[in-house]
């Protein structure tokens, strides 16, 4: 674990991982996608731990990628820290529920499509800017998102890259409900904690069963925008993108 993320257990059977970065509104740096991608790992194999709950500290999910791990061209030949997360995300056994305050942006609103359950306190802001920053989506957003949401809402909510609130989120299926400002941990601990008490054996097979369907699909799809995505990445639009932001 490291200092970005904290692991508790505030209920038998749950485990509550926070994103904290608070300084740079929780965004994802490498070691916090390693942190994060561990600590799910571990969940999966503790016969302790029923269900999981990832939320942010601080009022914010997270602002996305760290844009200074963007920016950095160094690792270019390395695998993805991001993807790394993904693939063990979206394949997690066990159910999993996020807790959206503040800022849910870039892969802090794809990774919900991975969860089981979501829940949006009433001030939350999503946002999928990856064109806007010269770059492409990722997190099998590319796929899922036009499943749960239409193709005319996902290509509104992927090509323009504008910000949305929770009610949308919720009509496009990103998220299962809004609950009132503050309120999205304590929806998702209270979900959570139901599932806990359910029959384990029962609720990993359904998951799995849920997700047969998809779950190549979702691998191939995780594969192919993680190689359009850095190679856009490496692009001169996408640096200038990244170059302007820290002039802000």
């Amino acid at each position: 674990m490291t200092p970005s993320l904290i692991a508790t257990d505030p209920h038998p059977g749950v485990r509550l991982l926070t994103l904290s970065r608070p300084e740079r509104r929780n965004a994802l740096d490498r070691a916090t996608y390693k942190a994060l991608g561990d600590a799910l790992a571990a969940a999966a194999v503790d016969e302790a731990v029923r269900a999981v709950v990832v939320t942010g500290a601080g009022g914010c999910f997270t602002a996305g990628n760290d844009i200074a791990d963007f920016q950095d061209t160094s690792n270019a030949g390395e695998p993805s820290a991001g993807l790394t997360f993904l693939n063990i995300l979206s394949a997690f056994p066990k159910p999993a529920v996020a807790a959206v305050e503040g800022f849910a942006v870039g892969i802090g609103t794809t990774m919900l499509l991975h969860f089981d359950l979501a829940y949006a306190g009433d001030g939350a802001r999503f946002r999928l800017p990856f064109v806007n920053l010269g770059l492409c989506p990722e997190g099998a957003s590319s796929y899922l998102l036009p499943r749960v949401a239409g193709l005319k809402r996902a290509g509104e909510l992927l090509l323009l890259g504008e910000m949305f609130g929770p009610e949308v989120a919720a009509e496009a299926g990103i998220v299962n409900a809004v609950t009132e400002a503050g309120g999205a941990l304590g929806r998702a601990l209270e979900k959570a904690q139901a599932l806990a008490a359910l029959p384990p054996k029962s609720l990993a097979t359904t998951k799995r069963l849920l997700r047969a369907a998809t779950a190549e699909p979702v691998a191939q799809a995780l594969r192919l925008e993680a190689e359009h995505f850095h190679a856009l990445r490496l692009e001169p639009a996408a640096q200038a993108a990244f170059a302007a932001f820290f002039k802000k």
